[in-house]
């Protein structure tokens, strides 16, 4: 499939930038971002050479080594701490069936009584001793197995896959398992993915500005990419304060086109700079809906004449009042980024906030994340899988 050119932004090297000093790997930062090792390097060699005058922005300082330090120190204790909060559940599974008793009491035999071991695990010392005989049965043995890949998967998707999509990413590891068995096997190992809370609803609809019409309708089916935009605006709560996070979605494929964080509510700082973004990187050759929630920063001036000066190649449709579901795909989003990230985090600097909501959409959500929507594909499959039958037909 022929790549077509990136454009990035300049917000997006300096994340990428950050990124890539916080994780201490410009390999993997790439990876995740689908960059090349040689570009990120550049970007790295500008940052640190101009600072403020380079591409990060201009007036913003780039980060100190001490800052950078606190970064990998925060990593370090991260993974310390991940590695102490698994072995833990490793120890409660550990305990959980006979078959594991027995294979408890094999590993602790020579520093503790076998006799002691079984009296307070609940076992018959003859069971034990026939076990030793026997072996481990073959369906424990695959459950142990199952068990490591689920454990893995589960952590990659940052503990919010719950088993539907958890027997998904198995299967394309090459193991036939039911979700009913992956569900059994998440909850012996205390796996839960996270629950969504309520969400609220922040549109401010108090303006004189035109409304456009409800074009799309909750019509969230389409064909092609760039024929249907979604947008909202949310917020995130910093120790700083709000900083406040507009997103731009294709429904086609549920791609995060555009994203922009400010720390004010005006159009310049909210819906302007994400559509940039998105048109930055998208060319618009056939006609293309714009949906949105009847928000002041999608009905001002300032955004309406940008999509005017597309001389009636770009349609604005906004919800109608008071009803979340006219833009249901872009309020799903904000949930899952809520639950799945944000709530884990407690963020102090509106930095810290900027940086974090970047890794979660550039290296998760829009390349790696699967999607019930697209069939249970990541972005990435479904694009390909698109591309392969549009070649075939």
């Amino acid at each position: 499939m022929s790549k077509h050119k990136r454009n990035y932004t300049t917000d997006f090297k300096k994340k990428a930038v950050e990124l890539s000093y916080a994780r201490g790997s410009i390999a993997q930062v790439c990876r995740e971002l689908d960059i090349p090792s040689s570009v990120l390097s550049r970007w790295r060699r500008e940052f640190s050479e101009y600072g403020k005058n380079s591409f990060p922005g201009r007036g913003k300082p780039k980060l100190t080594e001490e800052q950078r330090e606190i970064a990998n120190l925060k990593k370090q204790l991260k993974d310390m701490q991940l590695e102490r909060d698994n072995l833990k559940k490793g120890d409660q599974h550990l305990l959980r069936e006979r078959q594991e008793k027995f294979r408890f009491i094999k590993h602790h035999k020579f520093k503790f009584p076998v006799e002691k071991m079984c009296s307070i695990l609940g076992v018959s010392k003859s069971g034990y001793y026939n076990w030793l005989k026997s072996g481990p049965s073959k369906r424990w043995l695959e459950n142990e197995a199952v068990s490591l890949e689920i454990h893995d998967i589960f952590q990659d998707s940052f503990e919010s896959y719950g088993a539907p999509r958890i027997r998904i990413e198995l299967l394309k590891r090459g193991y036939r398992i039911s979700r009913p068995r992956v569900a059994r096997l998440m909850r012996a190992n205390k796996l839960f993915a996270r629950r969504r809370r309520k969400f609220i609803v922040t549109t401010d609809a108090n303006h004189n500005y035109p409304i456009a019409p409800n074009i799309l309708n909750q019509n969230f089916l389409v064909n092609r990419e760039n024929q249907v935009w979604v947008s909202d605006i949310t917020y995130i709560q910093t120790g700083q304060g709000w900083m406040y996070l507009t997103v731009i979605i294709d429904l086609f494929h549920r791609k995060v086109v555009g994203w922009s964080m400010s720390q004010t509510l005006s159009t310049s700082d909210t819906i302007i700079p994400a559509f940039n973004m998105a048109v930055a990187s998208n060319t618009i050759t056939e006609e293309l809906i714009f949906h949105s929630d009847r928000g002041t920063q999608y009905a001002s001036y300032k955004f309406t004449n940008i999509l005017k000066s597309y001389k009636g190649l770009i349609k604005q449709s906004m919800s109608r009042k008071g009803n979340c579901w006219d833009n249901a795909v872009a309020e799903s989003f904000f949930k899952s980024l809520k639950v799945e990230w944000v709530y884990k985090h407690n963020y102090w600097l509106r930095s810290d906030a900027e940086l974090s909501i970047f890794q979660w959409i550039e290296t998760w959500y829009n390349r790696r994340r699967i999607h019930s929507s697209l069939g249970y594909k990541s972005i990435e499959e479904f694009k390909i899988e698109m591309f392969n039958q549009k070649v075939a037909a």
